[in-house]
């Protein structure tokens, strides 16, 4: 399903719309569905295939325990979208949306401390997120050893998509059903044509469009450049150890220890992921993978010894595409007029992308952002106006 883009442009075919969204990940699929929702004529891009990129290998994950104002009034927007995604995108496959919880632990005073910090942000924005005593913490996680640990924060709506490739499917899905267009075919070069752009295709089709919206990842960067925009979004590895499907419920809830910079959770089809947070180097996985075991049974060990016995012999590769102040880019590009952009998600793509599709939707046809979504303009890089958000996982 996800594999299947329709396209109808050839080498002698020029197609004009509306709006060009250049990305066809789960970003760009929610800025075309909220674009037709507005009455617009849409044709996304993307010659990889939909929901390939850095959406093609993610676990699903929707919190809205965040450290900043911007990304929690995001998550909590994007939480209450997925609560209604039945009768917004009527999905031909349930995700499955999970409430598992989010316990994210402190082992050190210190970042028992900063919890409580973002804890305050979270309660003012509505957040129902608490703080929990390590006997607490040991209650709500069956497996977790409270002695190493001083406490925590949990909220207990946030969860997991058990599968979160019909999110992407239902996206593409609901924007074909309003008229959007698909089209297998990598935009190579974005130029100014009149008062609109002009798209210049793989295969030596063309199109064109009143506005566009760039949503290519950490692909952004390559393509903007040569209209001399240059944004610092960059390609960055991430690896999760799978298990095999275990019949046993062992780890219900997703736990983060971020001083062993340590994850882990078990999947609604019995596997359960870890993952050293701490890995990189997409140059070398194969020589930096006992390491990242090492470093991963050695925090299972001090905090969720259940999984003791819990073997991971598959290594999975996916990449986040990431900014200066782990902060997306989205709006429109000074002097630039009719050119937008979504990218730099730092991982939260599916997590955010309803509120993301809305805002550059807006954005567009009201000819103005929404104020509090200012700290993620494009130009705060040159400018050094960075709100770092430090709880990226």
């Amino acid at each position: 399903m996800l594999a299947d883009m329709s396209s109808s442009l050839n080498d002698t075919t020029v197609a004009t719309v509306d709006v060009a969204v250049v990305g066809a990940g789960i970003t760009g699929l929610s800025v075309a569905w909220h674009l037709t929702q507005r009455g617009l004529s849409v044709a996304a891009f993307d010659g990889r295939g939909i929901g390939s990129g850095a959406t093609a290998i993610q676990p699903g994950g929707v919190r809205q325990q965040w450290g900043t104002e911007v990304a929690c009034k995001m998550a909590r927007e994007a939480f209450s979208f997925y609560g209604e995604i039945g009768e917004r995108l009527q999905p031909a496959v349930d995700p499955g949306m999970t409430a598992c919880g989010y316990l994210f632990v402190a082992q050190g005073e210190a970042e028992l401390a900063a919890q409580r910090e973002r804890l305050e942000l979270q309660h003012r924005l509505g957040i129902p997120s608490r703080e929990v005593t390590a006997a607490e913490a040991g209650a709500l996680v069956e497996g977790l050893d409270a002695g190493n640990i001083v406490g925590g924060v949990w909220c207990d709506q946030d969860g997991y998509f058990d599968r979160p490739l019909a999110v992407v499917g239902a996206f593409h899905e609901a924007a074909v059903r309003a008229g959007a267009s698909f089209h297998d075919l990598g935009v190579e070069k974005i130029s100014r044509d009149g008062d609109g752009w002009l798209l210049d295709l793989r295969r030596g089709a063309k199109a064109r469009a009143q506005t566009v919206v760039v949503a290519t990842a950490w692909d952004t960067p390559t393509l903007l450049s040569p209209l001399g925009i240059e944004l610092p979004i960059e390609k960055e590895p991430k690896y999760l150890f799978y298990s095999d499907p275990i019949r046993e419920r062992l780890l219900e809830p997703l736990v983060i220890a971020p001083e062993k910079h340590f994850a882990a959770k078990q999947l609604a089809d019995g596997s359960v992921l870890a993952s050293d947070l701490g890995a990189g180097n997409a140059n070398r996985p194969g020589e930096n993978r006992e390491i990242w075991h090492s470093n991963v049974r050695r925090a299972i060990t001090e905090l969720l010894p259940i999984l003791e016995y819990v073997s991971f012999p598959v290594l999975v590769e996916g990449f986040y595409d990431v900014t200066p102040d782990r902060q997306p880019v989205l709006g429109p590009l000074e002097g630039h007029d009719g050119l937008f952009v979504a990218a730099g998600l730092n991982g939260r793509g599916l997590m955010m992308a309803p509120t993301i599709g809305r805002v550059i939707a807006d954005g567009i046809v009201n000819g103005k952002m929404d104020d509090w979504i200012a700290p993620l303009h494009a130009a705060r890089f040159a400018d050094g106006q960075l709100t770092p958000e430090l709880q990226v996982v």
